[in-house]
């Protein structure tokens, strides 16, 4: 890991002289289903580039302990029809009573932060880049509006796949070091769905992205 950490930086200071930017790399970017698979870590990394009209304010919020950067780092897995019902009791019964199908939704979606992700990012960003599960389900399902029967699909779906460890959000998980280097490790479930696994990183500024790198796992 330490030859590819100097690696991204060297690859960091070619960029050029513009805005800060960030660039990541997988510690594995393929992951093999056999019948013995329980699940797999995979550590995400990388480097801030900095315009070098910020070096100096960089110095001087790490000598007072704060940083003028955050890292949000996505996981998005491959996209799939699902039905999501609704029970009520009737006559003593519980029964499914109303569905509501959703065409294509992330059957994994993992969000890793250096801080809470509504401290970080602004709501028009978290809209504009569907950063959170909830963004990213409206988004594909065409629930830009947010109405109050689908916000309660959406909010039941969450619940289900939070239970299962299919959607998780790991506020404060990603690391970063002397405002530079960041890393996240991340725990993909057994019950994982094969194909492409998007994995996006954004560099945040005052609720705003500044920068976005994107790569994939291929399960």
């Amino acid at each position: 890991m330490r030859a590819l950490l100097v690696l991204l930086l060297t690859l960091a200071a070619a960029l050029p002289a513009a805005a800060s930017e960030i660039v990541g790399a997988l510690s594995q970017n393929r992951v093999s289903l056999t019948t013995s698979f329980s699940g797999s870590e995979i550590l995400i990394f990388g480097a801030i580039r900095r315009d070098p009209g910020e070096e100096q304010t960089a110095e001087t919020d790490e000598a007072n302990g704060a940083t003028d950067y955050d890292v949000v780092i996505v996981i998005e897995g491959p996209r799939q029809p699902v039905a999501v019902w609704r029970k009520d009791r009737r006559a003593g019964i519980w029964m499914n009573v109303d569905s509501m199908a959703m065409a294509s939704v992330p059957s994994f979606y993992a969000v890793a932060t250096t801080a809470p992700l509504n401290q970080i990012v602004s709501p028009e960003t978290d809209a504009t880049y569907r950063i959170s599960a909830r963004q990213a389900i409206r988004g594909v399902t065409g629930d830009t509006a947010g109405t109050p029967e689908s916000a309660l699909f959406t909010e039941a779906l969450m619940r289900i796949r939070e239970r299962s460890q299919q959607y998780l959000a790991l506020d404060r998980w990603v690391h970063l070091d002397r405002d530079i280097l960041f890393r996240a490790n991340v725990r993909l479930p057994a019950n994982l769905t094969e194909g492409a696994y998007t994995t996006r990183m954004y560099l945040v500024q005052n609720g705003a992205v500044v920068s976005q790198f994107r790569t994939a796992i291929f399960v």
